[in-house]
């Protein structure tokens, strides 16, 4: 048997929205296909199946197919707002990691009237377009629509540092949320990080909102790559990426992650370096 092809996507490693919706990917895909293992590259994302089986398919549009259609549950109907979230199917994975009380809530970028289940069904209905199904679907930036009420636009959660780092008040001169204002979101960032960060945690090194995240270079199962991306387990080549969720309103309520500063490793300690 021929070993299963290795699959890659377009991925901005400064952007931490990119790096766990990668992240989230290869939990999708180790889910599906009953074991996968990736690796990051200078500016792509590689996995592949464990095993290659008729069943699977082993490919990317197969993978992204599944992920468009697969059902969605509001695990609590009373809350609209942090409900935890099921994704149904061959997935079965439930969604929760928000309402953990140390990093969870210190990630959660959604609050106020933002609707989690809402935000997260429509971000992941754009993933059934033409364009969303190939190796650059996480740089497709649509305006997105609620699909149960399409004439209603729907806001990203901000995971995105492109969308996130053009939404402060103080860098535009007025407040977007304020005037109701909306403009394209990048879809599969926005729902696969969502996923991604189920597993896939970065590490927080004592100061407020600020993580850090790190892209290991080496195929690595998923159990093991969730170890990697938090920094605990360390291997010659992994880059390592610091990040802000910082606040972008003045209420200090909703957030956006900031894109990304490198970190440099001497003697096995992690040092920002100021490029």
């Amino acid at each position: 048997m021929t070993e299963p092809a290795v699959i890659s996507v377009n991925a901005d490693l400064f952007n931490p929205g990119q790096f766990f919706a990668c992240c989230g990917l290869l939990e999708l895909a180790d889910r599906l296909w009953d074991g996968a293992e990736g690796w990051f590259g200078f500016e792509e994302f590689f996995f592949r199946p464990l095993h290659k089986t008729a069943s699977t398919g082993g490919s990317l549009r197969d993978l992204l197919a599944a992920i468009a259609v697969v059902p969605l549950k509001q695990i609590n109907s009373e809350d609209d707002f942090a409900s935890p979230i099921e994704v149904l199917g061959p997935f079965g994975l439930r969604l929760d990691w928000w309402n953990e009380e140390d990093a969870g809530k210190r990630l959660k970028v959604w609050a106020g009237s933002m609707r989690g289940f809402r935000i997260a069904t429509a971000m992941q209905s754009v993933m059934q377009w033409e364009e969303l199904q190939t190796r650059n679907l996480l740089n497709v930036a649509k305006v997105v629509y609620d699909p149960r009420d399409p004439d209603n636009k729907v806001e990203p959660f901000y995971f995105d540092a492109r969308r996130g780092s053009t939404a402060r008040p103080i860098d535009i001169g007025f407040s977007p949320d304020a005037l109701q204002m909306t403009s394209v979101a990048y879809p599969a960032v926005e729902f696969l990080c969502l996923i991604g960060l189920q597993r896939f945690r970065p590490r927080a090194p004592g100061t407020p909102r600020v993580f850090e995240y790190f892209a290991w270079s080496a195929p690595l199962a998923t159990c093991v790559a969730a170890l990697a991306a938090c920094g605990v387990l360390v291997q010659p080549g992994d880059r390592g990426f610091r990040f802000e969720n910082s606040f972008r309103t003045d209420q200090r309520k909703h957030k956006g992650f900031a894109a990304a500063t490198p970190i440099a490793r001497r003697n096995n300690e992690r040092i920002i370096e100021r490029v």
